[in-house]
């Protein structure tokens, strides 16, 4: 297969469409669909587009990254949904291994596990990037209040303070943890660890714009504004 076929596509989109139904807003279709058109252009402006093969991963692991998310995951066989479906669409064996390595890859807990996976692909860092962008900025700020919300968050509270230590285990169990507190421990982290050119530009004003939202909150949370 060269580049992905429309019908590839339109059928990885309806995947996306059905399995993230009933996701928050913060992790819906519409974040894939911000994800797909951010790494497509991140992919052009780091001269991959000359290649069919890398914009066909791109893409596909742009569409399928959030499927099998352990977040959401509702039923143990949603972790092979996306490996099926490459399967069954025929994706010659070499691209389906870089998609799957990507997706599996690319998540920030991978990064809190010292795991620098498959960043060797030039691939890997456009959707990666990607992903990170639409979680800062001000898309980044809306779906993290949303995702806070749907899991019942304290928004802030001064005496919960931040973990400077991360590990995986504690990013995936979220205890005790404010909404605010989450731009400490990952968000206003993103901007360093973009991975392309492209992405670190694009980085900045989405960077500056939080930490401007974050002096405007303690402000008004204050009563200081």
């Amino acid at each position: 297969m060269a580049a992905a076929t429309t019908t590839t596509k339109r059928k990885a989109e309806e995947l996306v469409e059905k399995v993230m139904k009933g996701n928050d807003a913060s992790h819906d279709a519409s974040h894939v669909w911000r994800v797909r058109d951010l790494a497509l252009s991140i992919a052009r402006e780091e001269g991959l587009s000359s290649n069919s093969d890398s914009m066909e991963i791109v893409e596909l692991a742009a569409l399928l990254h959030d499927i099998g998310d352990y977040k959401y995951i509702r039923d143990p066989s949603e972790a092979k949904l996306v490996e099926n479906f490459l399967d069954e669409e025929g994706v010659q064996e070499t691209k389906k291994m870089k998609i799957l390595k990507i997706i599996n890859g690319m998540g920030f807990k991978d990064e809190l596990s010292g795991l620098a996976l498959c960043e060797s692909l030039p691939e890997f860092g456009v959707v990666q990037d990607a992903d990170r962008l639409d979680a800062i900025g001000a898309i980044g700020i809306a779906r993290c209040f949303t995702f806070g919300g749907s899991r019942n968050r304290v928004l802030h509270d001064p005496e919960v303070k931040p973990r400077t230590e991360l590990t995986k285990e504690q990013y995936m169990k979220r205890e005790e943890q404010t909404t605010i507190n989450h731009f400490h421990e990952k968000l206003l982290k993103l901007k360093h660890l973009m991975k392309t050119d492209a992405g670190k530009r694009r980085a900045e004003k989405r960077h500056k714009f939080m930490e401007e939202f974050l002096n405007e909150f303690y402000e008004e949370w204050d009563g200081r504004a």
